[in-house]
């Protein structure tokens, strides 16, 4: 609600005069997008918290196993390996995601063909594909261009690749397809493996954000989330649909 005051003036000729004043014209600026920030800050801070605790409990727990009679202690400290190497990738992933946000990380200078960069990342990720059970492929126009750089387009590509990996589950098959429809450009993530709760396909893109089942994977839950923030950063958009059983098609759309 507006309050409002009254203030005495003097003119010239020596009367004074109430002037009534909408105090909320005078007064600084709202600080309600400040509050949000903070609030931002805090949760994200909280969970990066508790995201990096894990980890290390986990280690913990593998270090006092090892102390234990009859210990298989190089399982155990192959195991912490993994873990050590899994707190690693979320913290690179949390100050690369630190630096899209900030503006510090160029994502756009001109424009890279997607098709042989699609092409390197199944390469490099079939190993981890047939661990899985997932196959991976590259189907579309070989001749449309994204505005991407070259490190930002396999930044997502992997990120898209290794999501349906984790959690297509196995015998599913994944398809990057890049396709030119009108003024934009397209590229699709694509499997038919298990699928994700239509409830949760909103949250996908979310920092840390995991369905249910996927929860005692090993990933860093900022995959989807970095994905978002280089598309958006080059002018495009992200959208996901699918639903248990049906798979789950991840679609980039930037200006050509």
């Amino acid at each position: 609600m507006k309050r409002l005051f009254e203030r005495r003036t003097a003119r010239e000729d020596g009367r004074e005069h109430s002037v009534t004043h909408d105090e909320t014209r005078t007064r600084p600026a709202d600080d309600t997008h400040g509050r949000s920030f903070d609030e931002l800050r805090t949760g994200f801070t909280a969970s990066v918290s508790h995201e990096l605790r894990t980890p290390l409990a986990r280690i913990l727990a593998l270090l006092e196993s090892a102390e234990l009679p009859d210990a298989d202690v190089p399982a155990l400290i192959e195991q912490a390996r993994a873990e050590v190497e899994n707190a690693g990738a979320l913290i690179d992933e949390i100050l690369f995601l630190s630096e899209l946000e900030s503006g510090r990380e160029i994502v756009s200078l001109g424009h890279t063909t997607a098709t042989p960069v699609l092409e390197d990342v199944v390469r490099d990720l079939e190993g981890a594909g047939a661990r899985a059970g997932v196959t991976l492929s590259v189907e579309g126009d070989p001749t449309v261009d994204v505005p991407l750089r070259p490190r930002m387009l396999r930044m997502v590509a992997e990120n898209l690749a290794e999501n349906a990996i984790r959690y297509a589950g196995h015998g599913a098959h994944f398809i990057f397809d890049v396709q030119r429809a009108g003024d934009f450009a397209v590229l699709t993530a694509v499997d038919d493996g298990a699928g994700v709760p239509e409830d949760n396909l909103p949250r996908l893109f979310e920092r840390f954000y995991r369905a249910d089942a996927a929860r005692t994977t090993r990933g860093t839950g900022l995959g989807l989330a970095i994905v978002k923030r280089v598309v958006v950063a080059a002018g495009g958009e992200v959208e996901a649909d699918g639903g248990p059983g049906r798979g789950l098609r991840i679609r980039c759309t930037f200006p050509a």
